[in-house]
């Protein structure tokens, strides 16, 4: 049986047609027919783009932001001790070489993926249902918090979704016509990139093995596209793809004690069995719903297991497709969540790609009431798109002085040539680089625990990025910074008891200012330029 190309609505009318058309008086119904997907794709460009620039550059940001400004070389050997893959680090590296490393150009990296993810989704449910799934699908994509959030960090997580839904597309593409080999090609060459972009790309082959093995075990007539010796080769080809990296990556594993002493890994926090119910509600809201009556907590999560338990119990067609979406939303979550039972890892960015999969499985469950049961549907829209509004609201509240980079620009403003600049923590000294105006370079604060061992950053993790720096960068000992105008500002968590005490016995604190969660301390070394004694007197 061969299959349709694009549907022929996915496509839009040719000019001169739409202009004959509209001398027929039908001019604006037939543009909007002709181009329905390009409203929903500037809703999905106005969710990510609005606001963009607002929440200040956080830690993780400011880690990818230093490994891009590294060579491509360079950029690959520090990502074997990083805890991700180099393929998103290379691209914003050419990202940044064309339109430089301001806040809007860096955060566009992560939203235009975004919104190709939105056409994506919309091209996948176009596939497995029809052209109203696909409507509300584009719709609900567009507007799902957790998408959109990921879409304004430079981080991979919306990168990792283009690769991921377009593999699941070639996947679907094949499944129907297994003859087009092309298709495994595309598959082989996405999963691919996905595979060196976040290593979760993990979870989505067991989700394309797993709606395979259904396929030939539950299907009827018997469908073996999982016996297929192209399907095999695709995966050998993806090993084959990964394989320059697999070295970087076991060595990865071998150190992951050290990863552990940097934070890197297994700052996670541990898992209980309202986790995974809280995780659907950070997904749809932002919020992790914890504070809900009982009734009102499970809600969301068992409205959710009724679409996916409607939309694969209705799918009776050859190729079950709504079970690979199905499987594709659902089982990275929940093995993520067994798995972190024994290693906690179940955190809402990491599993940003597969959520893209809820709103089309609603999607797909509202055409199918629409036509049966219309009060059903229209609850259901209510019900999903009030989750999703009051998620993209809580995305939205940002306070302005709630920012690092308030506290920074407090600093450069105030700054003196020769004045030194500490930072308690390697997540803040992250953050305070990119926002630093001044000549001095910032220090990280690393004193020795009581019982004389180093707290400096190993080669692992964050660690690999300013490692190199050692010699210049850390500070063991407050004491021991140079007088210089006898100027140190002190960068740390203001509501934690002082990551600097004790401060040497001279210092007399002269200024302080708080953005948030951080604070900025100017502290005088009393003697600082009036007496040349090493030894500067006490202040008055």
């Amino acid at each position: 049986m061969e299959f349709r190309r694009e549907p022929h609505w996915l496509r839009p009318v040719a000019p001169h047609l739409a202009g004959h058309r509209a001398l027929e008086g039908r001019g604006l119904l037939v543009v909007l027919r002709a181009y329905w997907l390009l409203p929903i794709l500037l809703l999905a460009a106005a969710a990510r783009f609005y606001d963009l620039t607002a929440a200040a550059i956080w830690g993780d940001e400011g880690s990818s932001l230093l490994l891009s400004q590294y060579s491509l070389g360079e950029i690959w050997a520090h990502a074997a001790h990083d805890v991700h893959p180099p393929l998103y680090f290379m691209l914003l590296h050419g990202w940044i070489a064309v339109f430089g490393d301001g806040i809007l150009a860096i955060r566009s990296f992560s939203a235009w993926p975004g919104i190709l993810c939105v056409g994506l989704g919309v091209w996948l449910v176009a596939q497995v249902a029809n052209r109203r799934a696909a409507i509300l699908a584009g719709v609900l994509l567009a507007l799902l918090p957790t998408a959109v959030r990921y879409s304004q960090e430079v981080r991979m997580y919306a990168l990792l979704g283009v690769w991921l839904l377009g593999a699941t597309l070639a996947l679907v593409y094949w499944v129907r016509q297994p003859w087009r080999r092309r298709y495994l090609v595309y598959y082989t060459l996405l999963m691919s990139a996905a595979f060196y972009t976040h290593y979760f790309t993990a979870l989505c082959v067991l989700a394309h093995w797993s709606y395979l093995g259904l396929l030939r075990l539950q299907a009827s007539p018997a469908n073996r596209t999982l016996n297929l010796p192209g399907w095999w080769l695709a995966n050998v080809a993806i090993v084959l793809l990964f394989a320059p990296w697999l070295p970087g990556l076991v060595d990865l594993v071998r150190h992951l004690d050290q990863l552990k002493a940097n934070g890197d890994v297994g700052w996670e926090p541990a898992v209980e069995l309202v986790s995974l119910p809280s995780m659907i509600w950070q997904l749809l809201t932002q919020d992790e719903g914890d504070s809900l009556p009982p009734l009102l907590f499970a809600s969301l999560p068992l409205l959710m297991l009724g679409v996916v338990a409607l939309v694969a119990w209705r799918d009776r067609s050859p190729w079950r497709l709504h079970w690979l979406l199905a499987t594709y939303s659902t089982l990275p979550l929940v093995l993520v969540f067994a798995v972190s039972f024994i290693s906690p890892v179940f955190i809402e960015r990491y599993l940003t790609a597969y959520a893209l999969g809820l709103p089309l499985l609603v999607a797909i469950a509202l055409d199918q009431l629409l036509e049966h049961a219309r009060p059903l549907a229209l609850a259901l829209l209510l019900l999903f798109g009030g989750a999703e509004a009051l998620g993209l609201k809580n995305n939205a509240t940002v306070d302005s002085n709630d920012q690092i980079s308030v506290l920074v620009d407090y600093v450069n403003q105030r700054y003196v040539a020769g004045d030194r600049i500490v930072t308690s923590d390697l997540l803040w000294y992250l953050s305070y680089v990119y926002y630093n105006r001044t000549d001095a370079q910032p220090l990280l604060y690393t004193p020795p625990t009581p019982a004389g061992v180093s707290t400096r950053p190993n080669a692992y993790g964050f660690g690999t990025l300013v490692d190199q720096q050692a010699a210049t960068l850390y500070v063991d000992s407050l004491s021991a910074l140079p007088l210089g105008t006898g100027r140190v500002w002190l960068i740390s968590t203001a509501d934690q008891p002082d990551e600097f005490a004790p401060l040497p016995a001279h210092w007399r604190q002269s200024a302080e200012f708080m953005a948030g969660n951080v604070k900025a301390r100017l502290l005088l070394m009393c003697g600082a330029g009036v007496s040349p004694s090493p030894s500067p007197p006490p202040c008055p």
